[in-house]
């Protein structure tokens, strides 16, 4: 148009300023659909956004609601603003009970202060945490056990509250005690049973033999007219005899070592490894560090027991020449680490697949220290090999 106003018109100077004026209405046309178009496109966008957020309020809603595990929001406060059914149920107390009272009413005492602190690692932007096997404290006053998890509620980045889950796990509790009961009793049976066979070895077998190589020995000293070769074949017999008590001894005081129950845990752990150096030649020895203590006859008998099967299986399979116990008293800790210098082997990936791959006096140590609240940890590579070590409380 601009060549033409110029050009052609008769009038170019109306022509010029009536294409500038085209020229300006039309951008400011277009601007103005554009601006239309893009708000009409941002429009709706927006009302898709805002219906995925109501579609993902109401999944979430849905979830909250029947969820197998309770659930409930406070703010900071401890004000309960949300639960679901299914903490309704678990404790009994109404929807309108539950926004009535503190988020801190439904922990156990002793407790809360856990599940406090937890809330104040987020409030200081510190690390996750997660507290297991709360006590959860119903409308009767009664308690439920419960694996609790506790989370921020964020707000344009600001924690405004917490969000806790809580999983029942009563009843899964109430079958581990049960068997760990079972377990005790199992055990104090077991001993009961290696002692009373421990009695009757020394006090039957071990006496009856003792009268039966005397009476050898007398029979090959007095009688006349014995030939040699038969004198000879009693000496034999009471050799033999004499033989059968000493190893009848020695099953006695592995069933039941008389050092554990009148000295302790750490003269029978000596007298265990003079033991197992006399009978298999594995050079065993124990160090003991820090301040000696006693502990309970049982977590005695216990840690003597795991001390014997760990240097039992070193015999047994380890192919070792040398053994070591070491027994560290640490303040409110205890561990004892047998090691030695064998073949080694491949671990598998959890203690809890040991009995699975046949490693069955390992298991037996496990069950063990569970009873006692201990732990045990099992290294070995092979070639490199093998560290058992326990602790328990002190």
């Amino acid at each position: 148009m601009l060549p033409r106003a110029i050009f052609i018109s008769p009038t170019p100077t109306d022509a010029i300023f009536e294409s500038s004026a085209v020229f300006i209405v039309g951008n400011a046309l277009a601007i103005t659909f554009d601006s239309l178009r893009k708000e009409r496109v941002h429009r709706t966008q927006l009302e898709m956004a805002q219906q995925e957020l109501r579609a993902s309020e109401q999944r979430y809603r849905e979830l909250f609601e029947n969820a197998h595990d309770a659930i409930w929001l406070h703010d900071l406060q401890e004000n309960i603003i949300a639960a679901n059914k299914f903490l309704v149920g678990l404790t009994g107390y109404t929807l309108e009970e539950l926004r009535g009272i503190k988020a801190s009413d439904l922990i156990a005492g002793g407790c809360i202060d856990s599940v406090k602190d937890i809330a104040d690692l987020f409030l200081g932007d510190e690390a996750t945490g997660h507290l297991s096997d709360a006590p959860l404290v119903k409308k009767d006053k009664s308690e439920a056990c419960v694996q609790l998890s506790t989370n921020p509620v964020l707000r344009n980045g600001q924690i405004v509250g917490f969000q806790h889950i809580a999983r029942d796990v009563t009843e899964q509790k109430r079958m581990q005690e049960n068997l760990r009961f079972y377990l005790q009793q199992a055990t104090k049976a077991q001993e009961e049973e290696r002692k009373r066979i421990s009695r009757e070895i020394h006090d039957e077998a071990i006496q009856a033999l003792v009268v039966h190589a005397r009476r050898l020995d007398t029979l090959a000293s007095n009688v006349k007219g014995l030939s040699e070769e038969d004198r000879l074949r009693l000496e034999e017999l009471w050799r033999e005899a004499s033989d059968i008590m000493r190893r009848l001894r020695r099953l006695g005081q592995d069933l039941r070592p008389p050092v554990l129950e009148r000295l302790g845990l750490l003269p029978a752990l000596e007298w265990l490894a003079s033991d197992v150096t006399g009978y298999s030649g594995i050079a065993t020895k124990v160090d003991v560090l820090g301040t000696q203590r006693r502990f309970s006859e049982e977590i005695e008998l216990v840690l003597f027991r795991i001390v014997q099967e760990a240097l039992r299986n070193v015999w047994r399979h380890a192919e070792a020449t040398q053994a070591e116990v070491v027994v560290e008293f640490d303040e409110g800790k205890t561990k004892i680490t047998v090691g030695d210098n064998g073949k080694g082997f491949s671990l598998p990936k959890t203690i809890g697949d040991l009995a699975r791959d046949g490693k069955l006096g390992l298991a037996g140590m496990q069950e063990r220290v569970q009873l006692i609240g201990g732990t045990l940890r099992v290294q070995s590579q092979p070639g490199k090999g093998t560290s058992i070590t326990v602790e328990v409380p002190a």
